[in-house]
């Protein structure tokens, strides 16, 4: 428990300023937000709208709709981002180990409670009622009288009705026999089952992920994967070794926690990827409701220390429907970004919801507002902690960095990086202020190669809270004669007054590699 010394409001300041009128926001969030793109975000005018309103990630989810329809979605985003100047990274969702109902009579299916309905490997056999059949065959060697089976088109909410909860009575050969708990009327063409608690022997990596990877996410150059139901910190290996021998070496990995095997197995799967998303909509199933706020809160705390970005889901589902979420979940977001993670998914909300630009704006306020007050000091202490003493090299520098640029109230920090890997060291610290990372070539590099491989880097820096990346250049033609750091300098301040975070005497500080070394400046914009 944190003393009265931690508190992050002072009471009489803060509370005031909640009824003065709020102040116009030129710079978005320094938390990310991920927008889900599908049918009500499908067209270049949605997305553009979205990206303006501070959508940082494009994701695509391949449990809905085929490759032919994400492609023509992702040339739209590539329409839209040119169209505002703005790099978006692309995040491929895998399917993983789900079992799926094929409802293909396409007719409601209404279950009342206290009837029994029988789950059955024969896809023959049309869903109903009575029946419904599942492409997996060993469902009832996994289960067993008393387990808790899930089933819906969309994940429990608590407060809609096209969700299921099924008690397991007895199973009988392949078939299990399940008692209905809740009345619900099961509608669309696909509903996913989930078991509690128990595990399912598909690979996390399903052939047709893999299909998808090597066909649609090589020939577009996904910029990470988001690998869904992680078991453990083997699936991410699995993976990392499927995307080498694919030509995608660069593209990261975040590893999807959504039950309880990923939960226990959470420190080595951290340890294998380059981030995390906490998917609490089955999580939310596969743990009792209470338990999911302490591993949300301990998750984040632990990819904090290790300076991995980190995501939570499931935020504001009441606008898939509404214009403005409930009091709860804006309060849901703000505890997030004060716990510290980088960024908010939003998947139905954007995907099908009904104000897809205004939950990405609405979320981007209610961030912007919690980052207002979110305890800076506290997490440096803790993260300088964790590292020990003493120090490597290239963290004493970037912590001193961000105390630097915290201490002179600089208005941002810029990075030269080739890797971003600089960048993300400098977020870990959780500056304040924005981080402008100028991605340069490596020294020696192929120019041709490196526009690619650079262009990649940059935009998965977007998935990392605070970080803002720009394109550097080492062409003569481009820098106008200009040192490296003469050139990066005046690009991050071009770039800083077109958005509107720094202004005429704004000091800023300058975080760059020479040689061995890394070494911080601070320096005084012209008037």
């Amino acid at each position: 428990m944190l003393g009265a010394s931690h508190m992050l409001l002072e009471e009489p300041v803060r509370l005031a300023s909640v009824l003065s009128p709020a102040k116009p926001k030129v710079f978005p969030s320094l938390t990310k937000i991920v927008g889900t793109l599908g049918p009500k975000s499908h067209s270049v005018e949605v997305i553009q709208e979205c990206l303006t309103a501070g959508m940082s990630v494009a994701r695509f989810d391949f449990s809905w709709m085929d490759a032919a329809y994400h492609h023509e979605t992702l040339d739209n985003l590539r329409k839209a981002a040119q169209n505002v100047k703005k790099l978006c990274p692309v995040m491929l969702d895998t399917l993983g180990p789900e079992i799926q109902v094929h409802n293909s009579t396409g007719e409601p299916i209404e279950l009342k409670a206290g009837n029994h309905v029988i789950i059955t490997p024969d896809i023959s056999k049309a869903p109903s009622a009575e029946i419904l059949p599942i492409k997996f065959g060993d469902l009832a060697k996994a289960v067993k009288k008393g387990d808790t089976l899930f089933m819906g088109q969309y994940l429990f909410t608590g407060s809609e009705t096209t969700s299921v909860w099924l008690e397991v009575v007895e199973t009988s050969g392949e078939n299990v026999n399940c008692l209905v708990k809740n009345a619900a009327t099961l509608a669309g063409p696909i509903f996913t089952l989930h078991v509690s608690q128990v595990h399912i022997s598909l690979p996390t990596l399903s052939e047709y992920d893999k299909h998808v990877i090597s066909t649609w996410g090589s020939r577009n150059s996904v910029d990470i994967i988001s690998l869904s139901h992680t078991r453990s910190a083997e699936d991410v290996r699995e993976l990392r070794a499927f995307l080498q021998s694919h030509a995608l070496p660069d593209t990261q990995i975040y590893a999807k926690i959504e039950n309880s095997e990923g939960l226990d197995h959470f420190d080595d799967i951290l340890k294998e990827a380059d981030g995390i998303i906490i998917s609490r909509g089955d999580l939310g199933i596969d743990l009792p409701p209470e338990n999911v706020f302490m591993f949300q809160k301990t998750a984040i705390h632990k990819c904090n220390l290790e300076g991995k970005p980190v995501i939570i889901t499931r935020v504001v589902d009441s606008m898939i429907d509404n214009l403005r979420p409930t009091r709860a979940e804006a309060t849901d977001v703000a505890n997030a970004v004060l716990d510290g993670t980088d960024g908010i998914l939003l998947g139905a909300e954007t995907l099908r919801g009904l104000y897809p630009v205004d939950a990405v704006s609405t979320v981007g306020r209610i961030c912007a507002e919690a980052e207002n007050v979110y305890n800076q000091p506290l997490q440096f202490k803790k993260v300088m902690w964790h590292v020990g003493d003493p120090m490597p090299h290239e963290e004493s520098v970037a912590s001193a960095a961000v105390g630097s640029a915290i201490k002179v109230k600089a208005a941002a920090i810029v990075v030269f990086t080739f890797s971003g890997r600089a960048a993300r060291l400098i977020s870990k610290y959780r500056p304040t202020m924005p981080v402008l990372a100028v991605i340069f070539p490596r020294e020696g590099s192929d120019p041709s190669k490196w526009r690619s491989y650079g262009t990649t880097q940059a935009r998965q820096c977007f998935a990392v809270r605070g970080v803002y990346p720009l394109m550097g250049s080492t062409d003569e033609a481009e820098t106008g004669g200009l040192t490296k750091e003469e050139y990066g300098i005046k690009l991050a301040v071009s770039y800083g007054r077109s958005v509107g975070i720094v202004k005429p005497f704004d000091r800023l500080i300058i975080f760059e590699k020479i040689g061995d070394s890394s070494v911080v400046k601070i320096i005084e914009c012209e008037g």
